[in-house]
């Protein structure tokens, strides 16, 4: 049984945890700027971070949060309604878990779980509370994203054999000055061998492909490359201190992760992120009637003449499917004036992140399950422990829980508001 939640305010107090880099971005380009929701808590480990978005409330809002280096303490607080959890990844479950057990609304920011034991602990405490945890996937909510989840449901693909995608983004910067700027990152790849950022590539295939609604993901295998990247990095570049020339790194520079599914669909995850390459989205579905491909940003259907297909169109197929969140969103976005791509200048991470909160704000005012819920989270969560046994056992298969227990054939509990992501 779901529990019935209405925030007896106006405006849903909300408390920030982590006010780094997404942190920040949450509270002073999001949360600030909605008119349903009060920052009225922030919490970092670091004191210089809590008073920076203590100051942008102050700026943004006119009114002054309380801070804290203690989750639990907002956790806690009377003036939180609602957490939101952006800090390191080492900390999302456990706090996401001690917000649903205190009776509080949750959502986290991405990342890989740390152990299986742990993402059973997000479901188990679901299942007790009634309290979802939703995940921030923004990419659930990209514009070409939706609108092929549409193609791909409308048949336009046929039946979907495969799907591939990858996060390939270089930030050897970000790792390798972890200490510095106090960044997650480096320790974990200096301590950890795994796909640690799955749910940007997995998120919009597992919606797209019916994850834990009448599908499941059955068993995976991860291969990893050598580890040197990052110590040729170090060599090159003065700023990054001189241990970290020859620290023996165990994250692969590639790590490779195939995934099957129960009705036959195959599933290609890379993680490439600690070797020179440019910043680009790959994503294609391949289907039994044609392919959609991000980095060529195009379609193909069965029938279209090969010597005329071109790369590059993506804008044909958009009056006719595009998604209507992202058709409203242009409008209303059109007629107050601003670019479709939003956001305070500082802090944007474009339109999506606006819209995965509409979506999980819109759940809370609905009483409805989140649109990504504690069964994707967990499920989204697990490929990075999972992926970790895979590699440090020979690249053996594993098998994928399922943490529906059984549900996935049958459930009818399910997000129905406009921004749904399920069939």
């Amino acid at each position: 049984m779901e529990q019935k939640w209405k925030s007896g305010a106006d405006q849903i107090k909300v408390g920030v945890i982590g006010i780094g880099a997404r942190g920040i971005c949450h509270v002073a380009a999001i949360l600030c700027g909605r008119a349903d929701t009060c920052v009225t808590y922030v919490c970092d480990l670091y004191e210089d971070r809590c008073l920076w978005g203590v100051r942008e409330v102050q700026e943004r809002r006119g009114t002054t949060p309380k801070w804290t280096k203690d989750y639990r303490e907002l956790i806690e607080s009377p003036d939180v309604e609602v957490v939101v959890i952006s800090s390191a990844w080492e900390n999302h479950l456990h706090a996401c878990v001690y917000a649903m057990e205190c009776g509080k609304k949750v959502a986290t920011e991405v990342g890989g779980a740390y152990s299986i034991d742990d993402c059973w602990k997000l479901v188990n405490t679901y299942e007790k509370t009634g309290i979802h945890c939703m995940m921030l996937e923004n990419v659930c909510y990209r514009a070409e994203e939706m609108m092929v989840m549409r193609m791909v449901r409308a048949g336009l693909f046929g039946d979907i054999v495969h799907c591939e995608s990858g996060y390939r983004h270089d930030i050897r910067d970000e790792i390798m000055e972890g200490e510095k700027n106090r960044h997650y990152r480096l320790r974990n790849y200096q301590n950890r061998n795994c796909e640690n950022y799955p749910t940007h590539s997995l998120g919009p295939i597992a919606k797209t492909l019916d994850i834990n609604r009448g599908n499941r993901m059955m068993k995976l295998v991860s291969m990893a490359s050598p580890a040197w990247g990052l110590n040729e990095y170090a060599r090159t570049h003065d700023n990054i201190p001189a241990e970290l020339q020859t620290y023996p790194f165990k994250q692969g520079d590639i790590v490779t992760t195939l995934i099957q599914c129960s009705r036959g669909e195959t599933i290609s995850l890379a993680l490439d992120t600690s070797l020179p390459v440019p910043h680009h989205y790959k994503h294609s579905i391949r289907g039994t009637k044609g392919f959609y491909d991000a980095a060529d940003k195009a379609v193909f259907v069965d029938g279209m003449n090969y010597e005329t297909y071109k790369r590059d169109n993506l804008a044909d197929f958009r009056d006719e499917w595009e998604h209507p969140v992202i058709r409203a969103y242009r409008e209303k976005t059109a007629k107050e004036g601003r670019d479709y791509v939003v956001g305070d200048h500082r802090y944007s991470h474009f339109n999506i992140d606006v819209l995965v909160f509409d979506a999980f704000f819109d759940s809370l005012h609905n009483n409805d399950v989140p649109p990504i819920d504690t069964y994707d989270t967990a499920s989204w969560m697990a490929i990075t422990p999972l992926s970790e046994i895979s590699i440090a056992n020979g690249s053996m298969p594993v098998d994928i829980p399922d943490f529906t227990r059984g549900m996935w054939t049958h459930r009818t509990d399910k997000n129905t508001g406009f921004y749904a992501l399920d069939r």
